[in-house]
């Protein structure tokens, strides 16, 4: 079995991380990102390597000045349980904590996951209305059915 790496996204990596994300949304696990997203937000992702090939992404998005989101996790079904979803939340964590964060959330339907790397589950309705910016192009809104998890980061 080959080391995971957790690394910066690249322009290159888009294609594989749109592959990634498309699987899950498809699923109804998470919000689709267009080509667009990905490409202006590449600087929020990390992405985990295997060999040379692609098998996990997450993003540290910076909401406010205190409050960031960690988003689009997703690890390929055939490498999960291998430990690159922990390693890509621990990358957003110590980014988040290099630019002064003091709380990560996340939305999921995953909570046990997000439970395990420190998250705890929070009232939606206590996140700032900015949060919901993105939520507005899923189909599922206003009827979110994800969990909200949230994380006080160490000082």
């Amino acid at each position: 079995m080959t080391e995971i790496r957790i690394e910066r996204a690249t322009l290159t990596d888009v294609e594989a991380m749109k592959g990634i994300l498309d699987h899950f949304a498809a699923e109804g696990q998470l919000l689709a990102r267009s080509r667009l997203d990905l490409y202006e937000g590449i600087r929020d992702f990390w992405v985990a390597r295997e060999g040379d090939a692609l098998v996990g992404v997450a993003a540290l998005h910076v909401c406010w000045i205190d409050l960031g989101e960690v988003r689009s996790l997703a690890v390929r079904p055939d490498r999960q349980g291998r430990g690159a979803g922990r390693r890509l939340v621990d990358a957003c964590l110590a980014e988040a904590r290099d630019l002064g964060l003091r709380r990560l959330f996340a939305l999921t339907y995953r909570p046990g996951f997000f439970s395990k790397v420190g998250f705890r589950e929070v009232p939606k309705s206590g996140l700032p209305h900015k949060v919901w910016q993105v939520c507005i192009q899923c189909v599922k809104f206003p009827d979110c059915d994800e969990v909200a998890m949230m994380r006080e980061m160490d000082p």
